[in-house]
């Protein structure tokens, strides 16, 4: 049988569920729906949620014959920049979330590794794992402020939709530049 990590969970925690109230009768289901702030790192480098920020989470556990099988969504607001033209990014994300957390000496928690299936500690389950895994994988690793953003000029660094379409900047190669004050005399 695998062996645990002994981590005691908070049952008042907004991320830990207890289902002491839910009856080990496959099919009982309960709803649970609470606003829970954001825990620290809920991100990837341009663009996370912020610590603390309300998650509003909508989920329904299910009593299934191996252990509670939790189900919904979680919303929540993410903060960045984007990746073309570095402005501010302020947007929500929704996510869906599915995981099962397998009773202590079900077949299921004897038959799987301990990364495989979520784990029941006690009566309590801690979402923050699956809720985290959710909301991480499905932000942008390059975001941007909109689908059709054209970014920054290369060589002033202002964004492109504020320059107007004939904008450009006159560069002579150095091996060229002899030649150009030539043309300047004869002006």
């Amino acid at each position: 049988m695998p062996k645990h990590s002994s981590n005691t969970l908070d049952p008042r925690s907004p991320l830990v569920l207890d289902t002491r109230d839910l009856p080990r009768r496959p099919g009982v289901s309960r709803t649970v729906e609470r606003v829970a702030p954001a825990p620290a790192d809920l991100g990837v480098e341009l663009i996370s949620v912020p610590e603390g920020a309300d998650l509003d989470l909508d989920l329904r556990m299910t009593s299934v014959s191996e252990g509670v099988l939790v189900t919904g969504t979680v919303s929540g607001p993410v903060r960045g920049e984007c990746g073309r033209c570095l402005r501010e990014i302020d947007d929500t994300v929704t996510v869906t979330v599915q995981e099962l957390y397998a009773y202590e000496d079900s077949t299921t928690d004897a038959t799987t590794e301990e990364d495989e299936v979520g784990r029941l500690q006690g009566d309590l389950i801690d979402l923050e794992p699956v809720v985290r895994d959710a909301l991480v994988l499905t932000l942008p690793t390059n975001p941007t402020c909109r689908q059709d953003c054209p970014g920054l000029c290369p060589d002033c660094g202002t964004p492109l939709d504020e320059l107007p379409a004939d904008h450009s900047h006159q560069q002579i190669d150095p091996r060229w530049a002899g030649l150009s004050q030539l043309t300047r005399k004869e002006e």
